[in-house]
């Protein structure tokens, strides 16, 4: 459920970056700026972070540009934007390995997850597959999560504390048209995250209108949400 809030969330971070500046990205930071708001972030400050993820949204667009046409854009631009949140939050300096290079490795792993995961009725995924990363960058196999997945158990609890709380936080601040699309979209409550298309068949509309409240909705909950509540794991 953690992965499915940091989605949703890296959606409205992606369309606030998109829709602030004319539909263009906020430039990169400067090396000094970069520095500074990394040791910020690292001290627990949320504005330095969101400065950090906010600021490297133009490198998951062009990531998405990659691969056009490989999965729907919105649902890569979702992922990617959850590899940049991770990238942000688990960056350590003194590996060797530039930010950026970092940042740019999560988010193409992530979007090929999503890839594979759109095949996977064409071929089978062996164990050694590689399917993302660790917090120090080294590659993860499915044979690596299996072992996890034990390790995690312990947490689901926080998680479904988590969940409930964010549900609620938005039930406050969208319609409730606006709150089954979002759900169906992201998952919040439940099974897989649908595309548009998907969700416009189900709901018997069409995808342009899901994209509009899509879109209205995630303008809502940026101005409505306090996201530091949900990113400070």
């Amino acid at each position: 459920m953690l992965g499915i809030i940091y989605a949703f969330l890296g959606r409205i971070f992606f369309f606030t970056g998109a829709v602030d500046d004319g539909s263009s990205y906020p430039k990169p930071l400067s090396k000094e700026d970069e520095e500074k708001y990394l040791r910020l972030s690292r001290a627990g400050d949320a504005h330095a972070r969101e400065m950090l993820i906010k600021h490297n949204m133009r490198l998951v667009a062009h990531i998405v540009k990659k691969y056009t046409g490989a999965a729907e854009t919105d649902d890569m631009i979702s992922v990617g934007s959850i590899g940049l949140i991770k990238a942000i939050n688990t960056y350590e300096e003194g590996h060797g390995t530039r930010l950026a290079t970092y940042t740019a490795r999560c988010i193409e792993n992530e979007i090929l997850m999503l890839i594979r995961a759109g095949k996977k009725h064409k071929g089978n995924m062996s164990l050694s597959d590689p399917v993302g990363t660790d917090k120090d960058g080294n590659e993860l196999t499915l044979m690596d999560l299996l072992f996890e997945k034990e390790d995690k158990v312990f947490g689901s609890v926080e998680q479904k504390i988590m969940q409930e709380k964010f549900l609620s936080a938005i039930g406050e601040i969208l319609s409730d048209r606006e709150m089954e699309i979002v759900c169906m979209r992201y998952a919040l409550k439940g099974g897989v995250p649908l595309a548009q298309r998907e969700v416009a068949q189900k709901l018997k509309i069409s995808r342009s209108y899901v994209s509009r409240i899509e879109k209205r909705a995630l303008e809502k909950l940026r101005l409505g949400l306090r996201r530091e509540d949900f990113l400070s794991e």
